[in-house]
């Protein structure tokens, strides 16, 4: 035991200079990290380990589109990019480590329960597609009728849905290894039980203090979900994200039986089914509650009622990094250039962008104008109105 831990030690004396710090392990912080080590940048990852508020692992692993960005074209635009990406984003890891993420692309709906539901989504999805300008947002609107001949299952209560071929969806776990995996084979490193105690920042020269070790970097990327709101100021960035609770339901193994992607209800490749989704102001308590369990089988059996003979075996609660308005936070500091945010909700969705795109504006250290909506400035400017 003695050696090893003399070996651990070594390790962080020998490697503590980096190109870039990365803080934070989940799917935002590893995804980056990963792009930046893809372009031969030597990234190191500082994760707080599994006593973390862990999105990546409490989530349904759906790579959604079709409802963001209402408003605010250009989250539409970025999700989009990132859902289109994420076809050969797959392959360039399952090549890259011999992870199957469980990436599939084959469109999804949204299903509408009312009939005043299925219109309040017919006026979003019309809004997104007004909004969309000259990259257009295809999508249409079934009605029960249309929607049966593609999911024979739903419910005589489902009013109808929206589809549109641009959702998807990956295994959260296996997309988490498989970052950490081509992180390393690419000459990255990642460092657990990293836990941030200190933060010194200047104008291209970043000084972490974790797990015991010191790490030094030109570079520095927020990447620690929750944990952001407490590290931004030290490098001169605004990250007010706050928690969602979002709890889910987790059925036996059946046999294949759902067609579509949907919020409601996502069948795992093994058979198991998962069951969401809900949204929850519960601080730091990532507790199940019998109430949400009750609400969530009650609204799934409403849309699916061949899941009353089905038996739920798991059931989880997780807390999502939620900033106020719901959209991503990316912003180099103005006060210590070097110094990039980048924090979302859909972790999953924007992997792809994370590391094929924003990773490369990091180690150019530039954002672009696309991103220019997404500064944590924006909070600064409402609080003043």
């Amino acid at each position: 035991m003695a050696k090893s831990g003399a070996f651990r030690s070594s390790i962080f004396s020998f490697m503590s200079r980096y190109d870039t710090i990365v803080i934070g392990g989940g799917l935002v912080g590893s995804a980056i990290a990963y792009g930046l080590a893809r372009r031969g940048l030597k990234a190191a990852v500082l994760d707080e380990g599994d006593v973390a508020f862990r999105a990546s692992r409490g989530n349904f692993g759906l790579v959604w589109v079709q409802s963001k960005g209402v408003g605010v074209p250009e989250y539409q635009r970025w999700s989009r990019l990132s859902s289109e990406l994420w076809d050969d984003f797959a392959v360039e890891l399952r090549q890259e480590t011999g992870i199957d993420c469980g990436h599939e692309h084959r469109g999804g709906v949204s299903l509408c329960l009312t009939e005043q539901d299925f219109a309040q989504r017919r006026q979003m999805m019309e809004r997104l597609r007004l909004e969309s300008g000259a990259a257009g947002f295809e999508y249409q609107m079934l009605n029960h009728d249309e929607l049966r001949k593609l999911m024979p299952e739903i419910g005589p209560e489902v009013a109808g849905a929206s589809y549109t071929r641009y959702d998807g969806a990956a295994d959260p776990l296996y997309l988490l290894r498989a970052l950490h995996a081509a992180l390393l084979k690419r000459g990255g490193r990642y460092f657990a039980q990293g836990k941030v105690t200190s933060l010194k920042a200047a104008p291209h020269d970043f000084t972490v203090t974790a797990g015991g070790a010191t790490f030094s970097a030109p570079k520095l990327v927020l990447a620690a979900g929750l944990g952001n709101r407490d590290l931004a100021a030290q490098a001169g960035l605004n990250m007010p994200v706050q928690p969602d609770r979002g709890q889910i339901l987790v059925t036996e193994r059946v046999k294949p039986v759902l067609g579509m992607l949907t919020l409601l209800v996502r069948q795992m490749a093994e058979g198991s089914l998962l069951i969401g989704e809900s949204h929850e102001d519960a601080g730091l308590n990532d507790a199940t509650t019998p109430a949400v369990q009750q609400a969530l089988a009650a609204r799934a059996v409403r849309t699916f009622p061949f899941l009353r003979d089905v038996r739920v075996v798991r059931h989880w609660a997780a807390l999502r990094v939620m900033p106020p308005d719901g959209l991503p936070i990316y912003e180099q500091s103005q006060q210590y250039p070097g110094a990039f945010a980048a924090t979302c909700h859909s972790g999953v969705t924007l992997a792809a962008a994370h590391a094929l795109r924003y990773a490369g504006f990091v180690a150019d250290g530039a954002l672009p104008a696309e991103l220019a909506q997404f500064t944590g400035q924006r909070f600064d400017v409402q609080k003043a109105a």
